[in-house]
């Protein structure tokens, strides 16, 4: 059995990464790109749980061969690899599910890897990166909300987009549905690290030490504040546009709670305003005094090494560019 350590995993290349957890186990976090190949479903895991700790490990085991033969057939039918693939397996701690799958595979024509440790031994893995990792170039975008941060990283590379990963826009009207949990959020952040070239700088949105129910993990949010800090500036009209895309198809009742939150922030005229405005269907008045009298007076600013102003996306991204090529901090030299 070919067998491979985390280490050696991050370093190599593979045509498929499988995972052969439940898909409840995968749902909740795993190795990004990697995709779910379930020996056992959720509540098949469930029942040969239960059954191996408190009926007959013997009867445990037997049943959990008869469902992993099941599943892994079913799938092998959609499973369209071509002969000589480099497949990686694994399950939670690289024990029988995982060995299962790479049994059964390592019979076709595929390079078939199991790795060590499972799943556990990678996330010992993130968890220790992410208290260490080598990167402390960080180009640090700031600004005014709508000031067009999100999309100045989508036009600059390498750009770690913390809010994209989130799934939140960093605000109280942020919310963007379902968010990752913690563990994903992390394996996501350390993967992107690890590909990325410590000695390039990294374009990266200033955020504070939460993103909606998440936390960024300490380490990074330390080097986001030692990073170069650019302060992004645009015209109101501007602002709102953005602010009227992102978050302009809002739920009623999602943004009537969401503004309660923010009542105690704002005055009672504001508040009645802003509801008024909403009722009518007038989004862009709205979206102005969201910005002039709440998030413009929440946001507190810092002082940054560069302004940008940004009214032509095309010239910003350049003025940016020309930033990160000719500055040079005391700790570069």
């Amino acid at each position: 059995m070919s067998i491979i350590k985390v280490n050696e995993f991050l370093k190599g290349e593979f045509d498929y990464v499988l995972d052969a957890r439940s898909p409840k186990e995968y749902e909740e976090s795993h190795i990004p790109g990697s995709r779910n190949f379930y020996v056992l479903n959720n509540e098949e895991h469930a029942y040969i749980g239960n059954l191996y700790t408190n009926v007959s490990k013997v009867r445990a085991k037997k049943e959990a061969v008869v469902f992993m033969l099941k599943n892994i057939s079913a799938q092998l039918e959609k499973f369209d690899a071509k002969p000589g693939s480099k497949i990686l397996v694994y399950c939670a701690r690289g024990g029988k599910r995982s060995t299962a799958l790479y049994t059964i595979l390592s019979q076709l024509d595929y390079r078939v890897y199991k790795l060590e440790g499972g799943y556990k031994a990678y996330r010992k893995w993130v968890v220790e990166y992410l208290q260490n990792f080598p990167h402390k170039k960080f180009i640090v975008l700031r600004g005014n909300s709508g000031c067009g941060k999100s999309e100045l990283l989508e036009h600059l590379n390498p750009s770690l987009d913390l809010e994209k990963l989130a799934n939140h826009f960093g605000s109280n009207f942020g919310y963007k549905g379902s968010q990752p949990s913690q563990k994903q959020f992390e394996n996501e952040i350390a993967t992107f690290l690890y590909k990325t070239d410590p000695q390039k700088y990294i374009f990266i949105e200033a955020e504070s030490a939460k993103i909606g129910k998440l936390i960024v993990p300490k380490l990074l949010h330390t080097r986001m504040q030692e990073g170069i800090q650019i302060e992004i500036t645009a015209d109101i009209k501007d602002r709102i546009k953005r602010i009227i895309k992102y978050y302009g198809d809002i739920d009623k009742n999602e943004f009537i709670n969401t503004l309660d939150k923010i009542k105690p922030f704002i005055s009672k005229k504001v508040y009645e305003e802003i509801k008024e405005y909403f009722n009518k269907g007038n989004i862009e008045k709205v979206a102005e005094i969201l910005l002039t009298e709440y998030y413009d007076k929440k946001y507190k600013k810092k002082p940054a090494d560069f302004i940008v102003k940004n009214n032509n996306l095309e010239k910003t991204v350049k003025k940016i560019n020309s930033i990160a090529a000719s500055v040079v901090k005391p700790s570069d030299t």
